[in-house]
């Protein structure tokens, strides 16, 4: 079977993964409008400080930033609007426990084209506290070490 040649990441959101400990992932796609589609065409897209929230039975992305594309002129849409991110009803059930009985956050994980569908990684995450955060610093620091360690050794024999 052949390699989907648009399966491409459009952006990361890598300080989630250093703010949050991740507990499992959702793919989402998105409800977007046709200018918002160029934009993420163009690579343009950003997930910093963006967030995801459960609300009425239905879950958003709030504060994904999309740039104006320049050629829509008048018709162009808000880079920071709210929207709508289209899942199952079991996995949108799922979130709304998990979010409000265990008080886990539901952030955005990476924005990637998936078939030529714009789709966002959701993450079900519990926050780190400042210790575990240099923990796992700590473990990444030893882990990359190690493996230097190896490297270095494998090519003296």
């Amino acid at each position: 079977m052949a390699k989907k040649t648009d399966d491409r990441v459009i952006a990361r959101n890598r300080k989630a993964r250093h703010d949050y400990e991740i507990l499992e992932t959702y793919e989402a796609g998105l409800v977007l409008v046709g200018s918002e589609v160029k934009s993420l065409r163009r690579g343009r897209g950003s997930l910093a400080e963006s967030y995801a929230t459960v609300r009425n039975g239905e879950v958003f992305v709030v504060d994904m930033d999309i740039p104006p594309y320049e050629e829509a002129g008048p018709s162009n849409h808000e880079p920071k609007r709210t929207r709508k991110c289209l899942l199952k009803r079991r996995e949108i059930e799922e979130l709304a426990g998990a979010v409000s009985a265990k008080g886990l956050a539901l952030v955005p994980l990476e924005l990637y084209w998936d078939n030529n569908y714009a789709k966002v990684r959701l993450g079900l995450a519990r926050g780190r506290r400042a210790f575990d955060k240099r923990e796992a610093m700590k473990k990444r620091e030893a882990a990359k070490e190690m493996r230097r360690a190896m490297s270095v050794r494998g090519r003296r024999d």
